[in-house]
């Protein structure tokens, strides 16, 4: 079993949801951005980052953009599940940008990274701390070509995808109509429409809805990776 949530902001009371107690060893629980838990590497945060990758289930995020990038980088890169991870603590695993994964016999394509509205209205040139954190809050021209690439190599189908931000498409729709748009919307519009998937869940607008047929925004809400009842009533 998979199950989707949002932005967690280092809020440990997602992980009270009744819904996590259905999961089993080999399960995952997936965060759709801003994980939040990797901040500052106090003590605290060690005590709490071990305490999750304890869990029985693999507790997986894709990264948003409030994030402390720096602290994420420190902890080492590998192969997981066929693709590239962050192994912050035990079951506890970052999912990087890009890459393709083998999870509970699913095919899931994993994209984190976006453009705050921080980035967007952001003032100080001279602030080397803040422009480093906005570089690194948007995937690079290199990470978006190894998506596709990844993507190609298993024939443009996956079953899910997890991403912060959502397509463009997705994007206006939920602003009703408003078209200020960055090029990661526009790149995950180019997957919308290259690749074969039965469902994208992604945390950016900060809300619980399901996009019929298979897009669904999540942030509090704890929801099983499946395809939705709509969906599959239009396949019939």
């Amino acid at each position: 079993m998979i199950l989707i949530t949002g932005d967690t902001h280092g809020d440990l009371s997602r992980f009270k949801k009744k819904e996590l107690r259905k999961l089993k060893k080999n399960d995952a629980l997936i965060i759709c951005g801003d994980f939040g838990f990797v901040w500052d590497g106090s003590k605290k945060e060690k005590r709490i980052l071990k305490k999750l990758g304890k869990r029985r289930y693999n507790v997986l995020f894709v990264e948003g953009v409030h994030e402390n990038f720096s602290e994420l980088e420190k902890y080492e890169t590998e192969y997981w599940c066929g693709g590239l991870t962050r192994k912050i603590s035990g079951n506890l695993r970052q999912l990087m940008r890009g890459q393709v994964f083998e999870i509970t016999d699913k095919r899931i394509f994993a994209f984190g990274g976006g453009r705050s509205e921080e980035n967007d209205s952001f003032l100080h040139p001279d602030d080397e701390e803040m422009q480093q954190r906005f570089k690194s809050e948007i995937p690079s021209q290199e990470l978006l070509e190894e998506g596709l690439k990844n993507l190609s190599e298993n024939k443009n189908k996956v079953d899910y995808i997890v991403s912060y931000e959502p397509p463009a498409k997705i994007s206006e729709f939920l602003r009703l109509g408003d078209t200020d748009r960055n090029h990661v919307n526009t790149y995950l519009d180019k997957v919308l429409e290259q690749v074969e998937f039965t469902a994208w869940y992604f945390g950016r607008h900060h809300i619980n809805k399901l996009i019929p047929p298979k897009y669904q925004a999540v942030f509090d809400s704890v929801v099983t990776a499946s395809e939705s009842d709509y969906y599959k009533k239009g396949k019939k």
